[in-house]
């Protein structure tokens, strides 16, 4: 069954792509959820729509975080956790730790729900 989405699923696509998913998937997930609707002429339009915005979307979030990153490539940011005597951290540095180090030192706000640190 062709589908549009209406919002993005991991594993399926993107909002307004038009996919192609089982009936059942279909019938017992996806639209009594409201995660898509069926692709007819007049929901293929709009489905091009959907994907204009989310390009856009997609253009300013990542023109957003170039200018983040252009801001905190030079600067160091310190987070002062206890450590043991071999150096080995009492606990974790999460997250909400990060986001809120790089805004009192950097003044650079981050989404702390979208933000994402590699273990080093």
């Amino acid at each position: 069954m062709k589908l549009i989405l209406r919002s993005d699923r991991k594993g399926l696509g993107k909002r307004g792509d038009i996919v192609e998913v089982s009936e059942g998937f279909a019938r017992n997930f996806l639209l009594p959820k409201g995660h898509a609707l069926k692709a007819t002429d007049g929901a293929v339009s709009q489905a091009g729509a959907m994907r204009r915005a989310r390009d856009l979307r997609d253009a300013h979030d990542r023109e957003s975080a170039q200018t983040v990153a252009s801001a905190l490539v030079a600067k160091t940011i310190v987070i002062a956790v206890k450590a043991g005597a071999e150096g080995r951290l009492f606990g974790s540095v999460t997250a909400g730790d990060v986001a809120a180090a790089v805004e009192s030192q950097a003044n650079v706000a981050l989404d702390r729900k979208k933000l994402h640190v590699d273990h080093v």
